[in-house]
């Protein structure tokens, strides 16, 4: 099986975001990556959801590794600039980042 280059983890459960709002983040989410060319080849993108990152408030949340960065609360505009500016050009969205497992490199 061919690598993955990165792992989006989308939040679709209730208890960060009511309203479910980050089940139509992860479909939104296979739109964009495949509007961008992420779907196959060395930069391509796993993606997964899970009904609970642990957060509980401020969702939805998206989870992208390996970099450890965590955006809260992710809209669908910024989901596609999370796409176009972290996972295709690998500058992190600073300005939406709320957790990090890990310091950025220098």
């Amino acid at each position: 099986m061919e690598p993955y280059a990165r792992h989006v983890l989308v939040c679709t459960g209730g208890f960060c975001s009511t309203e479910r709002r980050g089940r139509a983040l992860y479909s939104q989410l296979a739109s964009l990556l495949q509007r961008e060319g992420m779907l196959f080849g060395p930069a391509r993108v796993k993606r997964s959801e899970t009904p609970c990152l642990g957060v509980c408030a401020g969702g939805p949340v998206i989870a992208v590794y390996p970099e450890g960065v965590w955006y809260a609360p992710v809209t669908p505009d910024l989901l596609e600039r999370i796409v176009v500016e972290h996972l295709k050009g690998g500058r992190v969205v600073e300005s939406a980042v709320f957790h990090r497992l890990a310091p950025p490199p220098p």
